[in-house]
């Protein structure tokens, strides 16, 4: 943007938040001007900020409700079913986490552009701080050799000229054009007291900035850690992961409508800066700087006249008016009064480094470098700052729903955990395929083993059996898995004689075989198909 601007634009982000209701504690309507120190501008921003306390509270509502029926209403389990449905769950914690992932680096994103625009903001206001503190010592430097350095060699001159009048009537010349100097210099404005305001605000607005950047850059990384801990705990079904995601989930919900809440105002607020700058800045400047040094310092139009411009042309046609003085006593009453010339060249000196102040003084009262300074702390925080509140509360919008959902799908995740613990309890301890069964440990003195397999194959009709050897155990070789499993893998179908069913894993050909064997062939056979 140039440094000279005929008006200031705003976004069209801080309009839309501009006008946003501001109701008041009594629900009645306030003036949107941004007034900081009105207590009704005050309470509506609040109210803005308590409206995210009412989301929180239909989330709480809405997830007390959701618990209460998942407790009381839940259907019941068919208790065969080995493997429940898990697709829900999942799905729910896969979008979940693709949801929480977006929404923080949406937060990062506006966390960024808000301490850039605020950083803008304060780099301007220190500036504008240095470019004041410039004016005013250029001020306080030329008032002080002019009140002090210079009168102490007009006293002087004035003892060593006394015998000449036309000398002295020169050094009353000369003094009145120190008085004009002082006079313009003491009516320029005190700019000690803005200096001390600019630099307090800077200071205050640097020091909020930084914790609030990193309450945010916390709040961002403690949402990814319970993303991965919550995909980590319903990966491995784990009972205490899922309870600490729990707890973490309910205190981030309310974090992230907090948050909301406070960015909500945050950025309603700075809109209405936004929206009449010039016009704040008015009002706040009206009891220590004129309206005409305001209005030429906010819009540095062509057209407007330089308040200051007066004062510096007195400033140097005096200065310029004593030059001569001093330039006609050193070619003429050096030769009639040698002990003169110490103070005459001193009293140069004080002109020379006056109107060198003089040029910087010119140099910092013009608009431009305070201009350049208000319009860059506008740009930063009415621009970023605002876009970044914007997206900052987005990301706070996003993260709260998706831990709702996700606090949601965590008791129906500790429900198939508690249903898959009660089928695995559920397993007959006598039955051969039972994990606990395969950790006996293995019998060296077996000398062999015979299945109801390896008489399947020959079997072509009920008269076609014979009885296999007998073991020398008197155990049932399917009761020691350890062996069968380790030997020879063929043993895994090994059936389980005398109970309703085969187990899962036979065929079809041999549960037909199993199912037409007599119990005479049974009792044929022996221990080698008893349990």
């Amino acid at each position: 943007m140039a440094s000279s601007r005929q008006d200031y634009i705003a976004p069209w982000w801080t309009y839309w938040l501009h006008n946003f209701p501001h109701l008041n504690f009594n629900f009645q309507t306030v003036d949107n001007t941004f007034k900081p120190e009105d207590a009704s501008y005050q309470q509506s921003l609040i109210f803005l900020a308590c409206v995210s306390a009412v989301g929180l509270g239909l989330s709480l509502l809405v997830l007390s409700a959701y618990l209460t029926c998942l407790c009381c209403c839940r259907r019941e389990e068919d208790e065969e079913v080995k493997r429940p449905d898990t697709c829900c769950v999942t799905w729910a914690a896969v979008i979940t986490g693709l949801v929480i992932c977006s929404a923080v680096g949406v937060g990062f994103y506006g966390n960024s552009e808000t301490n850039d625009g605020v950083y803008q903001l304060t780099y301007s206001i220190y500036n504008a701080n240095h470019t004041l503190s410039g004016i005013g010592s250029l001020v306080g430097n030329s008032l002080g050799s002019m009140q002090v350095g210079l009168k102490e060699h007009l006293e002087r001159l004035d003892e060593i000229f006394s015998p000449r009048g036309d000398y002295t009537q020169n050094l009353r010349f000369m003094q009145q054009m120190a008085d004009n100097i002082i006079q313009q210099l003491t009516a320029m404005p005190d700019t000690r007291r803005v200096q001390v305001d600019l630099a307090a605000i800077a200071d205050r607005t640097s020091f909020i900035e930084y914790y609030r950047w990193l309450t945010y850059l916390l709040l961002l990384i403690l949402d990814l850690v319970i993303c991965l801990i919550a995909c980590l705990g319903l990966a491995k079904q784990s009972r205490w992961l899922l309870t600490v995601i729990m707890v973490c989930g309910v205190l981030t919900l309310i974090m992230s409508w907090a948050s909301l809440g406070a960015g909500t105002a945050t950025a309603v607020g700075t809109s209405d800066f936004c929206v009449s700058p010039d016009k704040f800045i008015a009002n706040e400047t009206k009891d220590s700087l004129s309206a005409d040094i305001v209005h030429y310092y906010l819009y540095c139009s062509q057209s407007l006249p330089n308040p200051f411009q007066q004062s510096l042309t007195i400033f140097q046609r005096s200065l310029t008016t004593m030059q001569i003085q001093v330039q006609g006593l050193l070619q003429f009453s050096v030769t009639v009064f040698p002990t003169a010339e110490k103070d005459l060249l001193g009293i140069q000196r004080i002109l020379n480094s006056s109107e060198f102040n003089l040029h910087q003084l010119t140099a910092l009262l013009d608009c431009r470098s305070l201009h350049k300074d208000y319009l860059e702390a506008l740009l930063g925080v009415c621009y970023d700052g605002v876009e970044g509140l914007l997206y900052l509360c987005l990301f706070s919008l996003l993260a709260a729903c998706a831990f709702c959902a996700l606090l949601c799908a965590i008791p129906r995740a500790w429900t198939l955990i508690a249903i898959r613990e009660r089928d695995y309890d559920d397993i007959d301890e006598e039955d051969p395929f039972n994990p606990s069964r395969r950790i006996t440990p293995y019998n060296p003195g077996r000398s062999q083993v015979h299945s109801f397999c390896s008489y399947s194959s020959s079997m072509g009709s009920q008269t076609s059996l014979h009885p296999p050897l007998q073991a020398t155990s008197s155990t049932p070789e399917y009761m020691n898995q350890s062996m069968l499993f380790e030997r020879n893998p063929r043993y895994e179908n090994v059936p389980l004689i005398g109970s309703g069913s085969p187990p899962p894993s036979y065929s079809p050909s041999m549960r037909t075989t199993y199912l037409s064997m007599t119990d005479a062939q049974i009792r044929h056979f022996g221990t080698d198909f008893q349990i």
